[in-house]
């Protein structure tokens, strides 16, 4: 066997030779690095100091050396509080009241564009996803017009519509404070949100009908099965991957809502804090209480709510869904 070369005897790799092997090790991770970095300080920061700062009772203004270890005392706090649970609960109403419309709306509405619609699909799908990504605040400011009590548009609709024969009975006669009454609030922070979201819903569904191949349409055709037919038992199933994937979407989203709430209804939450979502209390005890650490236990505990609803759902649409749809 030959013995290896010397040190001295093996041949020195030229700067360029040696400019190629560092582009070749490294050169990918220098390149992907600035990601990794940007995550580092505003993403995965934030979460671990928030987890800290939970068992911590701390005023941002008194600076870091006030910080006061209390252990689970923030948790607790907000447990034993009536109205963070007020807040969880509102949160979940307007999810429920605005995320079901959302879903009812768009599979049909997607099923109609693709099935009926192809030669205009694009506009139309550019039109119904306008609203998602225009202005929030734009958005629920109009909104907040159209609720007006005594000038609002909507309300003008409703009265004028109280007289038409045999259907007038069904709408008010009476203005209805949209805003300013507690039956009613929830339903109107639900309207915008249905409103800005189902064009995004729209979008996901037609991603899942492009892929639903049309050989399983001309046969049923082909069988005699109608149009209702086609979506209940072709569509509807294979749908359920991409309908997993939607509800999971508009949960996390629903439970996070803050813009919609709070411009119609202010930092207070309306009438008897009807509007208060657990995100809007969360941001009133930061910025209104000063209280960073019960503030932090308050997005964990949301955290834990999402994280067990969002299993519900894998388990109602994820796992079933995909053994359907194969």
């Amino acid at each position: 066997m030959q013995a290896p070369l010397p040190t001295s005897a093996r041949p020195r790799l030229t700067p360029r030779a040696r400019w190629d092997n560092f582009q070749r090790r490294y050169a990918p991770y220098i390149f992907i690095s600035p990601f990794f970095i940007l995550f580092a300080i505003f993403g995965l920061f934030p979460i671990v100091f928030s987890l800290y700062l939970a068992f911590h009772s701390w005023q941002p203004a008194a600076g870091l050396g006030d910080m006061k270890l209390v252990g689970w005392r923030n948790f607790t706090d907000n447990l034993t509080d009536p109205t963070f649970w007020q807040s969880l609960r509102n949160t979940i109403v307007i999810g429920l009241e605005s995320g079901i419309p959302q879903h009812l709306i768009a599979i049909p509405l997607a099923f109609a564009i693709h099935m009926g619609l192809r030669r205009m699909q694009g506009i139309l799908t550019a039109l119904y996803f306008a609203p998602y990504i225009t202005s929030v605040v734009a958005i629920t400011v109009i909104f907040f017009t159209l609720f007006s009590w005594q000038y609002g548009v909507v309300n003008a609709v409703l009265t004028s519509l109280h007289n038409l024969p045999v259907i007038g009975g069904l709408f008010p006669e009476e203005k209805i404070n949209w805003l300013g009454n507690r039956n009613f609030v929830q339903p109107a922070v639900a309207t915008v949100v249905v409103w800005r979201y189902v064009g995004w819903n729209v979008v996901l569904y037609l991603s899942g009908l492009q892929s639903i191949p049309k050989d399983l349409y001309e046969a049923a055709s082909v069988d005699g099965a109608t149009t209702w037919q086609q979506f209940r038992f072709i569509t509807l199933p294979l749908l359920r991957p991409i309908m997993f994937v939607a509800v999971t979407l508009t949960l996390i989203g629903n439970l996070q809502l803050f813009e919609e709430p709070y411009i119609l209804t202010g930092d207070s939450g309306g009438i008897g804090n009807m509007g208060l979502t657990t995100v809007m209390y969360m941001y009133r005890t930061y910025n209104f209480y000063g209280d960073a650490g019960l503030a932090a236990a308050m997005s964990w505990l949301l955290f834990i709510v999402i994280g067990v609803l969002t299993l519900v759902n894998n388990r109602i649409f994820g796992r079933s869904g995909l053994a359907r749809a194969d």
